[in-house]
């Protein structure tokens, strides 16, 4: 199996589905630009679409399309399974798709509770995770501040304005007598004796230069007293708070410069495959690479550190080596895991005594991903080699393991109506791109399982149940990492 064949494990039947679906979703009666089928106007079905409902078309080992080019990663060779028995494995052994994500999200407990907290500076703690209470190393404010502009004042007015302002940044300035004033800023400190800030706009200077109020003047109005927010010692965020940019903010303000935070996942990323190109057009059998360059930014989306991204070809010895020489806490390989001739993820796993978790998922596109625990406690995620279907690996299995690596929360669950209806597998889950539209999902076109089109424009993945889901049922959405409040940042 090339890295981004659009075999990949799936048999042509399957294939015939998700291509034919792209265009069902959406009431086509034609083949789209992708070569869908769709359901013909006399309400027979397509080839594709008899086996969108299960029924046998023939042909199921795919020796007539596997290899074809211009597909599959914008145009990969097949699984090269000369047997044709790709697909049964994985049929066999798949796993349904919410329990993949379970064990996936339960997979690194152990490794997580033995991960040493870090110190990191604030500049770099953003996106991580505390490892200790955030505590308040001072009071806030730790001396008493004028909220406003205006003057700090001394009893009942009018009032005899000092010569000198008070300014923010100053030593403490003198007591104020009982019928004096004296310009302040704002965040400066309070005079002592003061007993109220009366701003600028309700205060007026007569010609004899005495300060008269013009408005409310209340006693301790506009002033903000010492540990009015915290006082020195108390808790301000528990220990598993995300630090977001109001947290380094918030630690700042407390006296922090350093926070204890849980390390990044450490991610290394192998593209396989001899088609792949890293540069200019496709041409001559060859194909542009397209997951080297999304993934390493995904998985740093998703709270990872992207240590090396490594392109081995389809090279067994070159895997073998790699994985038994890495540093990082999760591998994550592209393409190979099905059981053609130039496959070599499960016999590498096998060699190196992994131990298979999940082998395969009942999920559309992405059947053929897999998770492995190697013997050292370190994990792999083989994702499937075409572009969607190693999204779909992504959010399945990569996301759930690194949320529990890094000791991020789990998302809240939530769901939307679809603005209109897609047709499902009849066994499997679909995830389908979907954009936000108020209180809708619409489902997008080039959602098969070759297609970055649809990917590229959503805002979720739409999560349908086997058998599919009609306009306006409610439907579970999973947020893409640039779409998810407080992970933009960790792009960066």
């Amino acid at each position: 199996m090339t890295a981004f064949g659009v075999r990949d494990g799936q048999d042509a039947e399957d294939l015939d589905v998700e291509e034919a679906l792209a265009l069902v979703n959406h009431g086509n009666s034609s083949p789209g630009p992708a070569g869908d089928s769709a359901v013909r106007p006399d309400g027979d079905r397509s080839p594709a679409s008899a086996a969108a409902h299960g029924e046998d078309r023939g042909g199921r080992n795919g020796d007539d399309r596997a290899g074809r080019p211009g597909a599959g990663h914008g145009g990969a060779s097949g699984s090269r399974d000369a047997q044709g028995h790709t697909s049964s494995r994985h049929r066999a052994t798949a796993t349904p798709w919410a329990e993949a994500r379970t064990i996936a999200g339960r997979a690194a407990r152990s490794t997580a509770a033995r991960r040493t907290p870090v110190s990191v500076s604030l500049v770099d703690a953003l996106g991580l995770v505390l490892a200790a209470p955030l505590t308040a190393l001072t009071d806030l404010p730790s001396f008493d501040t004028s909220a406003m502009d205006g003057w700090a004042v001394a009893g009942p007015g009018p009032w005899a304005v000092r010569d000198e302002d008070v300014l923010a940044g100053h030593a403490q300035p003198a007591p104020l007598a009982d019928g004096e004033a004296a310009r302040i800023a704002t965040g400066a400190r309070i005079p002592p004796d003061t007993t109220a800030v009366l701003r600028s706009e309700h205060g007026r200077i007569d010609e004899k230069g005495r300060l008269h109020p013009t408005g409310e003047s209340r006693h301790g109005q506009d002033i903000r007293p010492r540990g009015q927010e915290c006082r020195s010692g108390e808790q301000l965020l528990p220990t598993g708070a995300v630090v977001t940019p109001a947290v380094l903010g918030l630690a700042a303000a407390a006296g922090y410069d350093t926070l204890a935070a849980v390390p990044r996942p450490r991610v290394e990323v192998l593209v396989l495959g001899d088609e792949l190109l890293t540069e200019g057009r496709p041409h001559d059998g060859l194909i542009r690479d397209a997951l080297g360059p999304m993934l390493p930014p995904w998985l740093r989306g998703l709270g990872a550190e992207v240590v090396a991204l490594r392109r081995l070809g389809d090279d067994a010895e070159a895997l073998y080596r790699a994985l038994t020489t890495s540093g990082a806490d999760l591998i994550i390989t592209t393409g190979g895991t099905a059981s053609g001739p130039v496959d070599h993820v499960h016999p590498t796993l096998s060699r190196v005594g992994a131990e298979l978790l999940v082998d395969g998922v009942q999920v559309r596109p992405g059947h053929p991903m897999l998770l492995a625990r190697l013997q050292d406690g370190r994990h792999l995620v083989g994702l499937p080699g075409n572009p969607l279907a190693a999204v779909s690996g992504l959010v399945t299995l990569a996301e759930p393991l690194l949320r529990t690596l890094a000791a991020r929360p789990a998302p809240e669950p939530y769901t939307l109506p679809l603005k209109e209806a897609v047709h499902g597998h009849p066994h499997d889950t679909r995830l389908v791109p979907a954009v936000l539209r108020g209180d809708h999902a619409v489902p997008l076109h080039y959602n098969g399982p070759a297609m970055l089109r649809g990917i590229a424009a959503a805002d979720a993945l739409a999560v349908v149940p086997p058998g599919g889901a009609r306009a306006g049922q409610e439907t579970e959405l999973l947020d893409l990492p640039w779409a998810a409040a407080g992970i933009d940042a960790c792009f960066t």
